[in-house]
């Protein structure tokens, strides 16, 4: 079974892909940590995206397609693939389509209101510990260590609305992409928690397995 995960910042892909990955083996693939394996081991496609990176810039779509095309290709992909972070608009899930099967696209849709306060509301600490003021009753330090918390500086609302409108603009369009050729499941993840999100998700997954 070969999936893609698409779902806004704040959706709880994170926490849905951990979830996936347990449950059915499937590889969980994200291009971050493709990119970052490829430039740390030196390799001719890594050399390419660290260049734009360092510079400034993005990285092209076809130097991140041919990033993913050599991890499915020649990485281990356990029962299947499921991509996180790619394909991030039409061009590359067209280039996908030319290398790889996808059986299902998993959207988790969440409303746009609830992620600025999933994301606004974001509180971190230093050891990791992740918090949301709204189970905080007005603390301000870590209930692990005690060591304040801080909010991340592109948790801000205007750096956050920003964070969505490219979403909505780029890579929103895709739940049509996957719509016409009807490979698309979408799951409400706002409605209930992480657990009772995944159940619907996998009463989907479920299908597809052997």
């Amino acid at each position: 079974m070969n999936i893609v995960l698409l779902g806004a910042p704040g959706a709880g892909k994170g926490t849905q892909a951990a979830f996936i990955k347990e449950r059915y083996g499937l590889a969980h693939i994200s291009t971050g940590d493709i990119f970052r394996a490829n430039i740390k081991g030196g390799t001719p496609i890594g050399k390419v995206a660290k260049s734009y990176i360092d510079a400034g810039k993005l990285v092209p779509d076809e130097v991140t397609c041919e990033l993913v095309k050599d991890r499915l290709l020649n990485g281990e992909l356990g029962a299947g693939f499921m991509l996180d972070g790619f394909p991030r608009n039409i061009f590359q899930a067209k280039e996908l389509d030319t290398f790889a099967k996808v059986d299902l696209c998993v959207n988790i849709d969440v409303d746009k209101s609830l992620l600025m306060d999933r994301i606004c509301g974001r509180r971190m600490c230093s050891c990791g510990a992740t918090y949301h003021v709204s189970t905080l009753d007005g603390a301000t330090t870590c209930a692990k260590c005690g060591k304040p918390l801080y909010r991340r500086d592109d948790d801000n609302p205007e750096t956050v609305e920003a964070r969505l409108n490219t979403y909505a603009a780029q890579t929103a369009p895709l739940v049509d992409y996957y719509a016409a050729q009807g490979k698309l499941c979408t799951v409400n993840g706002g409605a209930g928690s992480p657990e009772q999100v995944f159940a619907a998700i996998a009463a989907e997954l479920d299908k597809y397995v052997k």
